[in-house]
């Protein structure tokens, strides 16, 4: 019986958009934007460090925000559940610096993202990806690997990675990101993805 892997997102699927949380801190409506609005990744993120710059805002000041935050509501069940089933690895444009704190109150799952560049007094100075599209070639690697990969996500840069894998869900995914890839099966309750998930295990 061929070995399945299940691969994640995690900003909008376990926990809550953290640029979206840092707007709503600062009162800066236009760090709100993300993937699900923008599917350039290189064009949001420079708009990002535009919009830090402007303001004076520092890494130590998202972190701040961070902290605060918590898993959604039955993701560490959610999530505790898959792992004790089969491997998970979730798959993330978010960065090591920002993802820490939210790692922690997951229980360490493996995470792989990208990276921030600062200088010595915390700006925000350049973002390295570890490589592009890193989670549709993550996904080709399990595969390669003779691992059938089953893959849950909510926006735009998730969809290569649905795409890639055996078999691709959306979980919560606004209406207008659904309605352009009907083919992804839609769900908005942890206890109904699971059925699904473990459908295909």
């Amino acid at each position: 019986m061929q070995q399945s892997i299940i691969t994640l997102d995690l900003e909008g699927v376990l926990v809550p958009e953290i640029w979206i949380a840092f707007a709503e801190k600062t009162g800066i409506t236009e760090l709100r934007r993300t993937t699900r609005e923008e599917p350039d990744y290189d064009v949001l993120m420079q708009g990002r460090l535009a919009i830090l710059d402007q303001h004076g805002l520092k890494l130590p000041d998202i972190q701040e925000v961070i902290a605060t935050l918590s898993p959604m509501e039955g993701a560490k069940a959610f999530l505790d559940e898959l792992r004790s089933l089969t491997q998970v690895i979730i798959l993330s444009d978010t960065f090591g610096e920002f993802a820490q704190p939210l790692m922690r109150q997951l229980g360490w799952p493996t995470i792989f993202c990208h990276h921030l560049e600062c200088d010595s007094s915390g700006r925000i100075v350049n973002y390295k990806l570890r490589q592009p599209n890193q989670k549709q070639k993550a996904v080709s690697a399990f595969k390669s690997l003779n691992y059938k990969v089953i893959a849950a996500g909510d926006s735009f840069n998730d969809t290569t990675m649905l795409g890639e894998a055996d078999k691709g869900f959306f979980f919560h995914a606004p209406a207008s990101i659904r309605a352009q890839f009907p083919h992804f099966q839609a769900f908005d309750r942890y206890e109904d993805l699971l059925v699904a998930m473990k459908a295909e295990l």
